[in-house]
C-alpha cells in the first residue's frame, strides 16, 4: 500500500502561481511513476501531468503545457506540480495518484485525498 497527501492548495488571483505537493508513504521502495489529476466541479475527473519513476519522461495535458511543471524527489517521497500563470479554468480539486506502470490516463494504483485549488478572475 502507498499512501499519498497532497498539500500546497489554496486561494490565488488569475495570473498567480501555486505549487502543490505530495508525500508518498508505505511501499516506496517499489517504483511508481507518478500523476497529477483534477476535477472540477460538475466535470469528471482529467488528466494534468504525469512522470515516470526516474524522472526521465513526463506528459502533459494541452490544456496546462507550458505552465505546469511536475517533479519529484525520489529521495524524500516527495512529487510536486508548480503551476504557473493560473487560470479561473484550472479551478479543481487536485489529486495526486500513483501507478505501478506509467500511463497518462487511468487507472492508477493509489490516490491523495486531493486538495482544493481555487483561482478568481
Amino acid at each position: 500500500q502507498v499512501q499519498l497527501v497532497e498539500s500546497g492548495g489554496g486561494l490565488v488571483q488569475a495570473g498567480g502561481s501555486l505549487r502543490l505537493s505530495c508525500a508518498a508513504s508505505g511501499r516506496t521502495r517499489s517504483r511508481y511513476a507518478m500523476g497529477w489529476f483534477r476535477q472540477a466541479p460538475g466535470k469528471e475527473r482529467e488528466f494534468v501531468a504525469a512522470m515516470s519513476w526516474s524522472g526521465g519522461s513526463t506528459y502533459y495535458a494541452d490544456s496546462v503545457k507550458g505552465r505546469f511543471t511536475i517533479s519529484r524527489d525520489n529521495a524524500k517521497n516527495m512529487v510536486y506540480l508548480q503551476m504557473n500563470s493560473l487560470k479561473p479554468e484550472d479551478t479543481a480539486v487536485y489529486y495526486c495518484a500513483a501507478t505501478s506502470t506509467f500511463r497518462v490516463t487511468e487507472p492508477y494504483d493509489y490516490w491523495g485525498q486531493g486538495t482544493q485549488v481555487t483561482v478568481s478572475s
